[in-house]
C-alpha cells in the first residue's frame, strides 16, 4: 500500500464467510471512487476466509489482512477494523454485504458538501442469499435537522434495521463514541450517540444491499444470551441485561455529548418516556426473564 494516507477506510470483520466473501470484495474493490484502504480482520476463521482474503491481498495492495488468534466475539472485531484505519471518513461492511460502483462516490461528494453531515448512507436493497431482491428499503433516518434532540427522537421513534450504521461517516466524531458495544443492538445506541453530534444524510438511490439469510446473526442466535455471546464470548453463561445496557449508553451519551442543557433536558426526557412507555417496559422486564431462562426466544 502506498505510504500516503486514504481519505477512505472501509471496515470488513469477518467470520467464516467463504459463502459470500468474494461477491463482497468484488464489490468493494470495483467502487469508482478508489482512494480507500480495505482493513479485513478475519475472527479466526475455520473455513476458506482466510485463503481468499490472502489471495485477494495479493491482487490489490488496498487490503490489509488481519487474522485474531482466537474469536473476539463481533464487537471487537468490528472495533478493531476501525482502531486501524487512517482515513478522513469510515465505513464498516458485512461480508455478505455488497455495494453499487458509485457507493463510495456519491457518499463522499456528499461529506464534502455538507460539513454538518457526519454520516452518509444509501437507500437498501435487502436480497437473500442468491442475491435476489426482497424488498426495497428506506431507513427514513435522514437526520438533517440542526437540533440535537430533534435528530435523537426521530431515531429512537424509528424503528428498522438500523442500515446506517454500515453508512460512510467521519471518523473524527466515531472516534468519540464507544464504538460498537458488546451487547445486542449496540449498532442502534452508536446511532443515537452520532445523531447527537451531528446529521445523517440518506441518499435517495438504492446503492446498498443488505443480505439477508439463514446465518445471519439474528437468525442463528434465537436467545438473547446467545445473542449477547456472539457479540462478546466473554460474556457466555452469564447473566446480562442489554436493553438496560442499552438505556444506560443512551442516558451516559446523553450527559457527555457536546449540546446545550435545554438539548440534554429534553433527550433524557425523550428516554424515559421511550423506556417507560408500556411496550419498552415490558421489554425491560424481559431482560430478567430471558436471562434466567437460557432456551427464552428474544424479544425483539
Amino acid at each position: 500500500m502506498s505510504e500516503r494516507t486514504p481519505r477512505v477506510s472501509i471496515g470488513l470483520p469477518v467470520y467464516n464467510g467463504q459463502e459470500f466473501l468474494e461477491e463482497t470484495l468484488d464489490s468493494l474493490l470495483s467502487q469508482t471512487f478508489a482512494d480507500f484502504e480495505l482493513i479485513i480482520c478475519d475472527n479466526a476463521s475455520t473455513d476458506a476466509t482466510q485463503e481468499i482474503c490472502e489471495t485477494y491481498a495479493r491482487r490489490d495492495d488496498r487490503i490489509r489482512y488481519y487474522r485474531n488468534e482466537q474469536n473476539l466475539g463481533a464487537a471487537k472485531n468490528y472495533n478493531k477494523t476501525f482502531k486501524l484505519a487512517a482515513g478522513e471518513y469510515f465505513r464498516w461492511n458485512s461480508y455478505d454485504d455488497t455495494c453499487a460502483p458509485q457507493y463510495l462516490e456519491k457518499s463522499v461528494q456528499e461529506l464534502d458538501r455538507e460539513p454538518g453531515v457526519i454520516v452518509c448512507y444509501s437507500r437498501t436493497m435487502l436480497i437473500d442469499g442468491k442475491g435476489d431482491v426482497l424488498e426495497y428499503y428506506s431507513d427514513d433516518l435522514n437526520l438533517r435537522s440542526p437540533s440535537p434532540r430533534e435528530r435523537f427522537r426521530k431515531l429512537l421513534l424509528t424503528p428498522g434495521w438500523c442500515n446506517p450504521i454500515f453508512g460512510l461517516m467521519r471518523s473524527r466524531f466515531l472516534a468519540k463514541t464507544p464504538l460498537i458495544g458488546a451487547y445486542p443492538r449496540s449498532d442502534r445506541t452508536l446511532l443515537g450517540q452520532l445523531a447527537l453530534m451531528g446529521e445523517f444524510s440518506e441518499l435517495p438511490e438504492y446503492l446498498f444491499s443488505r443480505r439477508v439469510h439463514e446465518k445471519i446473526s439474528t437468525e442463528v442466535n434465537v436467545s438473547e444470551r446467545d445473542l449477547a455471546a456472539w457479540f462478546d464470548t466473554s460474556t457466555r453463561g452469564k447473566l446480562i441485561f442489554p436493553r438496560w445496557r442499552r438505556y444506560f449508553e443512551y442516558i451516559k451519551a446523553i450527559m457527555t455529548a457536546p449540546i446545550s442543557l435545554v438539548d440534554r433536558l429534553y433527550s433524557l426526557s425523550y428516554i424515559a418516556g421511550f423506556a417507560l412507555s408500556n411496550r419498552k417496559w415490558q421489554g425491560l422486564a424481559g431482560d430478567v426473564s430471558s436471562m434466567l431462562r437460557p432456551g427464552a426466544r428474544r424479544q425483539e
